[in-house]
């Protein structure tokens, strides 16, 4: 029936196949028959109830006392306070101008990822809760502790809690930009500190610790500046123009940091600028 040529090609392919015609009818069959075998089980299992999923519903209920009022008020509060933590850290502590010095120390080296800035940071912060505990240990003295457990209210407990606050900032605030900002808020002269309002003071107490951790970070970066400029000019003297003078500054820079105990005396002077800390 078919030319000679068209019968050849044919059977060539087919000698190279495994599978056979009758073999591949079988196996359509057979999948054919495990589909209308299984097909009923799957239509069962669709017409299965559905499990419910829940629902999250947030309302108002009216309060039965004017007390769970206060009590929702209180945790209102208390999340918002939660959520301004990182911020008030940054603004009544002393992690400002510990973290700008370190901060210093890194890029006088020369080390820009390393310590890493998460390392930094984390000394940073431990520096600070080691500066600070001897005013939140007052705090909760004065404070927190008698609030927990139920010799004051609540404002009582605020003013216990601010006035620790309050004194360790005017105590690190300087002069001048005290002056400046009671001056920008437009306010009367006070005639005491318990007049300046706390909204005046962290500013002022925040511009106060940049000025002197900037202050801080030029003396660090003396001793470092001094070694670059020694090494460009031994470069410069024997013809080396072509040779970057921070890559062969930066290991005399590194070994006179570790020689000097580097990091003892940054932390030392960190924490004797702190007249609080012992």
């Amino acid at each position: 029936m078919f030319p000679k040529g068209i019968e050849m090609k044919r059977n060539k392919y087919t000698s190279k196949n495994p599978f056979t015609f009758e073999i591949s009818l079988k196996l359509i069959l057979l999948a054919v028959f495990i589909f209308l075998t299984t097909a009923p089980a799957f239509a069962g299992s669709a017409e299965a109830p559905a499990i419910p999923i829940p629902a999250l519903q947030i309302g108002l209920v009216p309060a039965d006392s004017p007390q769970d009022v206060a009590l929702s008020l209180q945790i209102l509060a208390l999340m918002t306070i939660l959520s301004l933590a990182p911020a008030i850290l940054l603004m009544l502590t002393s992690f400002t101008r510990v973290v700008i010095v370190l901060g210093f120390v890194q890029r006088a080296i020369g080390l820009q990822q390393t310590p890493p800035h998460q390392i930094v940071t984390g000394l940073a912060l431990f520096l600070t809760l080691f500066i600070m505990m001897p005013t939140w240990s007052n705090i909760y003295d004065n404070a927190l502790g008698p609030y927990l457990a139920g010799n004051i209210n609540s404002s009582q407990a605020w003013e216990g809690t601010i006035k620790p606050v309050r004194d360790f900032m005017f105590r690190y605030t300087r002069q001048e930009e005290l002056s400046l900002m009671v001056s920008a808020s437009k306010m009367e002269q006070p005639a005491n500190p318990d007049e300046i309002p706390t909204r005046v003071l962290i500013p002022a107490f925040m511009l106060s610790e940049l000025k002197t951790a900037f202050q801080m970070g030029i003396i660090i970066f003396i001793p470092f500046i001094v070694v670059d400029m020694i090494v460009s000019s031994v470069l410069l003297s024997m013809g080396m123009m072509m040779l970057p003078p921070m890559m062969i500054s930066l290991p005399f820079k590194i070994i006179l940091f570790v020689m000097a105990d580097g990091w003892n005396l940054v932390v030392l002077s960190i924490l004797k600028s702190f007249a609080n800390v012992p």
